[in-house]
């Protein structure tokens, strides 16, 4: 056999449909798409996913897959201006944080984070799992020490 003398099976090939093309051609006028409507316009149709106005399948599933906040740290926050309750020179850690009522919450998650919002006026060793700069910059600036544990 030689490559001039192959041809496709017996059924494999079609010869294209030529849409609206004549009456005779049995698919001329309105070419397959009926009677007015918007699919029979051009540019016609609506997006993928329309659903007629009915709520899309998409939108009726719940959501899934990954989201990190399951795995996120959840630190119990603390600003630099409640630390003023405590007296010039003590060691503010997380149980006395609980006891003095600052920390509301019945379990520290993955520990306590001082923030950096208002002033502290009181000189304080104070002790925590993470701080912003701010929290650290204005413990130094009261003459206090910020410690990570």
């Amino acid at each position: 056999m030689k490559l001039n003398q192959l041809s496709p099976s017996e059924g494999a090939r079609q010869i294209a449909y030529r849409k609206g093309r004549g009456a005779g051609s049995g698919n001329g006028k309105t070419a397959g798409r009926g009677h007015k409507g918007q699919n029979s316009r051009s540019g016609g149709g609506v997006r993928p996913g329309f659903e007629g106005g009915q709520m899309p399948i998409y939108r009726r599933l719940p959501k899934r897959g990954f989201n990190n906040s399951r795995f996120a740290l959840k630190y119990v926050e603390i600003n630099v201006s409640d630390l003023n309750r405590f007296e010039d020179g003590t060691v503010v850690d997380a149980a006395l944080l609980k006891e003095a009522g600052a920390i509301t919450l019945p379990k520290v998650n993955d520990g306590i984070k001082i923030l950096g919002n208002g002033e502290l006026t009181k000189k304080l060793t104070v002790k925590a799992d993470a701080f912003t700069a701010s929290a650290i910059e204005k413990i130094n600036k009261a003459g206090g020490t910020a410690e990570e544990v």
